[in-house]
C-alpha cells in the first residue's frame, strides 16, 4: 500500500489522474513514524511472529501505531492548493473523523497536545500521521470501527503511556457495519477538502494508473 500511494503521488503530481482516496483494511502491522522511537514497540520479535504482525518504519510523522482488522484506514491522494498549510490538512482529516463518530453516536474530540481523536478525552479513536511531499499528500488517519483491542497492549500507542485506546463498536456495545463507516467517511472527507465522490473500480490501480479506482 506504501508503495501504491507513492505511485499515485507521482501520477498526481505530473497530473495523469485527480485526487484519489484509498480505503482499506490492513493485515495486523505495527508502524513507525519519522520521529517515532522503537522503544515505544513493546513486543519482541519473538512475539510479533507469535502473533502474526510486523513493524514497519515509514515516512509519515507521528510514532508508533497500528493497522489491523476491524480499522478503517484512509489515505487521501490529493494536491493541496496551499502546500505549506499542513496543519489546516490536518484539521480537514480530524473534522472528517469527529462527523463521521457522531453520525454514529460516537462524541469524540481534539485532545490539545495529543494528535489524532479522542472520546472522552482518555480514550484514542483514530490516528493521524501524514506526508506532503511536493504538494501531493500521502499516508492519512486511522479509524477504530471494530478492531481488536488487544492489538494496542504490544506497543505505547502514538508513544502516550498514560491514555487508552477505543473503538466504535467498544463504545457502542456492538459492532459496527465498516462499509456504512467506509460510505460516512469518504463523504466527510471529500466534503472538507471540498472535492466530489466518483464511482470506480474496487481494484487495485496498476502502474501507470492502469486501473484507476
Amino acid at each position: 500500500t506504501w508503495e501504491l500511494q507513492n505511485e499515485l503521488a507521482d501520477q498526481r503530481r505530473a497530473r495523469r489522474i485527480g485526487d484519489r482516496l484509498l480505503l482499506l483494511e490492513h493485515f495486523p502491522v505495527y508502524t513507525n513514524g519519522r520521529g517515532g522511537s522503537d522503544a515505544n514497540l513493546l513486543a519482541t520479535p519473538e512475539r510479533l511472529r507469535e502473533i502474526g504482525a510486523e513493524l514497519v518504519r515509514i515516512d509519515r510523522g507521528g510514532d508508533i501505531t497500528f493497522h489491523g482488522p476491524g480499522q478503517l484506514v484512509a489515505y487521501p491522494i490529493v494536491e493541496l492548493h496551499d502546500p505549506l498549510d499542513l496543519r489546516r490538512y490536518v484539521r480537514v482529516l480530524e473534522e472528517a473523523i469527529i462527523a463521521t463518530a457522531e453520525r454514529f453516536g460516537v462524541t469524540s474530540a481534539r485532545l490539545p497536545g495529543h494528535p489524532g481523536i479522542w472520546v472522552g478525552g482518555e480514550r484514542k479513536l483514530a490516528a493521524i500521521g501524514v506526508r506532503v511531499r511536493r504538494g501531493v499528500t500521502t499516508h492519512g488517519l486511522a479509524l477504530n470501527v471494530n478492531t481488536d483491542l488487544r492489538w494496542f497492549d504490544e506497543m505505547i500507542p502514538c508513544g502516550i503511556p498514560d491514555k487508552g485506546v477505543t473503538s466504535l463498536s467498544r463504545e457502542l456495545g456492538r459492532r459496527v457495519q465498516m462499509d456504512e463507516v467506509e460510505d460516512e467517511l469518504a463523504r466527510n472527507l471529500a466534503g472538507n477538502l471540498g472535492l466530489r465522490i466518483t464511482d470506480g473500480s474496487s481494484a487495485m490501480i496498476g502502474p501507470g494508473g492502469g486501473r484507476e479506482q
